[in-house]
């Protein structure tokens, strides 16, 4: 009964190969998602959205199926999409790749090119994971900088410490006075969630009268 059922539709839709297209979409859809949340940055994130990449490779899918060869029916959907009002703005052109890609995958796979949708999907995944886990593109060389004043004639002891906690440092700015220095370093932290114990180390110097440590959002350039 149920091969019977699966086995042809109205107006010559396979459904057998449906249900393969649209299973095979969902798991793609599945590892878009999952690559656009492991690599994501920054405070934008929205579980919607990442579910939102699974559902529109299922989606564009199904209307490359419904579409087939059939001009009217193509022109219909255009016209129901038409009145359709999307709100949402993307806010970063990352975002905006992802669902271009995910609606990609959905018409590869409603067209029953199935290998060469699974081969740009893994491509377009192991891409991602590589730009991200690289920072490829990054600008910033630093991870923040470091503000710290000082009495006059203990550079030393602040050199010691920025070596100990810094895989480098680059010195921008020295403010003197009559008793004291200021200065202002980038610095590259060795482990950036040692930033506080970095901060209570120069403290506890009784020649480094302050110091504060102001960390970049990774997601954030310059």
């Amino acid at each position: 009964m149920l091969e019977q059922l699966l086995a042809s539709g109205p107006n010559g839709i396979d459904l057998q190969a449906l249900l393969l297209s649209l299973v095979v979409a969902f798991i793609l859809g599945q590892l878009l998602a999952w690559t656009y949340s492991w690599t994501h940055a920054g405070l934008s994130y929205s579980s919607s959205f990442t579910q939102s990449l699974v559902l529109i490779s299922v989606s564009a899918t199904m209307v490359m199926f419904v579409i087939g060869s059939s001009l009217v029916t193509a022109f219909g959907l255009l016209g129901a999409l038409a009145m359709i009002r999307f709100r949402n703005n993307l806010k970063d052109t990352r975002d905006t790749v992802f669902v271009f890609f995910s609606l990609i995958v959905g018409m590869a796979i409603g067209t029953q090119r199935l290998p060469a949708g699974v081969l740009a999907t893994v491509f377009f995944c192991l891409g991602v994971a590589f730009l991200s886990f690289t920072s490829f593109g990054a600008r910033n060389l630093f991870d923040g900088h470091l503000r710290c004043r000082l009495q006059n004639g203990e550079e030393g002891s602040l050199t010691k410490t920025l070596k100990e906690y810094c895989i480098k440092y680059r010195q921008v700015s020295a403010s003197h006075d009559a008793t004291s220095i200021e200065f202002v370093y980038e610095v590259l932290l060795r482990d950036r969630s040692n930033g506080s114990d970095f901060v209570q180390e120069l403290k506890r110097n009784t020649a480094i009268e302050d110091a504060g440590l102001v960390v970049r959002d990774g997601a954030q350039e310059s």
